[in-house]
């Protein structure tokens, strides 16, 4: 029978991995807008759109580029758990 003390370390874990492979893209994204709203502030460019594409496109690119170790991530958790589930019923 699975412990609260073992859904509290699966749940730790899962929300670790959560921040793990989402911080990059966050990190992308957050350059991006500071980037270009410093852009904006400069040139007195008041487009309220003018962040949207430039954030997409990088946010894209980045998913391309570290999509793979994302997937690697969430794949050997989820492996892990199935590895572990004997222990969890008994």
């Amino acid at each position: 029978m699975i412990t609260e003390g073992q859904v509290m370390d699966i749940a730790r874990d899962a929300l670790f991995l959560i921040i793990k492979v989402s911080a990059p893209l966050l990190l992308i994204s957050l350059i991006i807008g500071l980037t270009v709203s410093i852009f904006q502030t400069v040139t007195s460019i008041q487009e309220q759109t003018l962040t949207f594409v430039p954030k997409i496109v990088a946010v894209f690119l980045g998913m391309m580029l570290i999509g793979g170790w994302i997937l690697n991530e969430l794949s050997s958790f989820m492996t892990q758990l199935w590895n572990n589930f004997g222990l969890y019923l008994r």
